[in-house]
């Protein structure tokens, strides 16, 4: 019971981690017209300077962890959270609330490479791939919380109140975590290991830290594309059908059908399966375009596919990575090369689509979907190549 409710406030402080993107996307507009004289750009900053902390040191937050023990390091990123989101709640200056947005950034990343690490070590073999996939779900399950009560909360009490919940949200987390997550080992200081650099060129060389990461930004340069994207091209009248229910779909199928054939293939497999499903999907949709329903099922398939790949993509650093050090790593990497993926996917994807179309967009998803396959081909033959070597 204690492993469970160990992962329920691990996923619940993954939750708020997702609301330090999503709280500032809901007040958007408020927050054009507070800060006026920065409107436009200076707000975009304002929401996407979170990601962008993570794209620079995604790898080197895995490196801490791995070195300061996962409890401290979530303890430390909930506390800094709660803080600044109360002095987000006051509506500072820009500059300070900069600030903020840039320390938020710090307790961001920390959690999101803290979470994988401490859910896999905390839960069974057999339960790990359901626990992974939960993780996974973080980021749709609060934007879609986000979307259904914050505009009532925020027109009831006034925009404040949501950073006010926000904070009160990881206090919580705090205190749960504190009293269920086990305490660090000790830590012995290691060397020959090289600088930092050297460490960071060693976890992309490894194909066992890399391999998922190398997948998942395949999947975050196309699903969040896609999501921001897609609504607005498709039929006229499908686009509100298809921007609410993507999502849900892929969240629904992750945890459900990927949990269950999470059972019978291993994690990476899983992810290549992903990946080939969505192709199809992507070639039907392109082969259906303008046909209203069924070009709306296509959309849909392919968000049922690349959920698949979200949570497979985390149980596959548990799957690979035996030890908590190199999950932590792991999980570091995840966080840059997702990053780097949700920053460039939709800006890449808006430019082919202008150019290109719906060919343009297929082709797109098909590309990157065929490069996740290949990648974890090629890092399952260096894993075998290794484990023949070590043998």
């Amino acid at each position: 019971m204690r492993a469970v409710l160990t992962v329920l406030a691990l996923w619940a402080a993954g939750l708020g981690a997702a609301a330090q993107f999503g709280k500032i996307s809901v007040l958007y507009q408020t927050l054009q017209t507070t800060y006026a004289a920065h409107a436009g750009v200076g707000i975009g900053l304002m929401v996407s300077i979170v990601g962008i902390v993570g794209l620079i040191f995604g790898t080197t937050a895995g490196l801490l962890v791995a070195r300061i023990g996962p409890r401290r390091a979530i303890l430390s990123a909930l506390a800094l959270g709660a803080v600044v989101s109360a002095v987000q709640s006051t509506f500072p200056s820009y500059p300070l609330m900069m600030l903020t947005r840039v320390l938020e950034g710090v307790s961001h990343l920390t959690i999101v490479v803290v979470g994988p690490t401490a859910i896999a070590g905390v839960t069974s073999a057999r339960h790990q791939g359901l626990a992974m996939t939960l993780w996974s779900s973080f980021f749709g399950v609060t934007y879609a919380a986000l979307a259904y009560f914050a505009p009532g909360l925020i027109a009831e009490h006034g925009a404040g109140a949501l950073f006010q919940l926000h904070g009160l949200w990881m206090i919580a987390c705090f205190a749960a975590l504190f009293l269920l997550m086990p305490r660090d080992p000790v830590h012995v200081l290691q060397t020959g290991q090289g600088n930092l650099l050297a460490q960071h060129a060693a976890i992309y060389a490894s194909p066992f830290i890399a391999a998922p990461a190398m997948g998942f930004v395949c999947y975050t340069v196309t699903y969040v594309a896609v999501l921001t994207l897609l609504p607005a091209i498709v039929t006229p009248g499908w686009g509100p059908f298809v921007g609410v229910l993507m999502p849900l779909v892929s969240i629904t199928v992750s945890l459900t059908l990927g949990v269950w054939l999470l059972s019978k293939l291993p994690a990476f497999r899983l992810v290549q399966a992903g990946f080939a499903v969505a192709i199809l999907a992507s070639f039907g949709l392109w082969l259906t375009w303008g046909q209203g329903a069924a070009e709306a099922s296509f959309a849909l398939l392919m968000a049922a596919a690349l959920g698949v790949v979200q949570g497979a993509s985390f149980a596959s650093l548990a799957q690979i990575n035996p030890t908590a050090k190199d999950r932590a790593r792991g999980a570091g990497a995840i966080a840059q090369l997702g990053n780097l993926g949700t920053t460039t996917g939709t800006p890449l994807l808006a430019l082919i689509i202008a150019q290109a179309g719906a060919a343009g967009l297929a082709l797109f998803l098909i590309c990157f979907s065929a490069l996740g396959i290949v990648l974890h081909s090629l890092q399952a033959r260096r894993r075998s190549a290794a484990d023949r070597t070590a043998g």
